[in-house]
């Protein structure tokens, strides 16, 4: 059976000789879930319309969210495209220069005026958040 017609892991039907080392993974699954939720909602998108934009079934959006499958890597690719964001930022909660990058495409569709304003709004940002720094 190649790759693409594998279906997405079901950790809860997986379970290993190490109990910590499965627990590691459900937690690591449950906090990509945790990700993909929030930004979904921060988009305004329900989980039929991700599934939609990302060419899935509305069930794998709901079973990636809850932390009870994980994802082939193309299917995580489709969703970090799908909400805009790196595959690093869904698996790690970490923001790399992809993540820049696209925020960066963002701020290109803004006129001049609309930069500046939110030039101003990260400059307070950071006052208000890295003070001590």
């Amino acid at each position: 059976m190649g790759l693409k017609n594998m279906p997405d892991v079901d950790i809860i039907q997986r379970n290993g000789k190490d109990g910590k080392v499965m627990m590691d993974v459900k937690l690591c699954l449950e906090e990509t879930g945790k990700r993909i939720m929030e930004r979904r909602k921060k988009m305004g998108l329900t989980q039929e319309q991700l599934a939609e934009k990302c060419e899935l079934t509305t069930q794998a959006v709901s079973y990636f969210e809850s932390g009870k499958r994980a994802m082939r890597p193309e299917n995580l690719m489709k969703i970090a495209s799908g909400l805009g964001v790196s595959t690093d930022y869904l698996l790690t909660g970490d923001i790399i220069d992809k993540d820049k990058l696209l925020l960066s495409e963002k701020l290109g569709k803004l006129n001049p005026k609309e930069v500046r304003l939110i030039e101003s709004i990260i400059d307070e940002c950071i006052e208000l958040y890295h003070r001590d720094a």
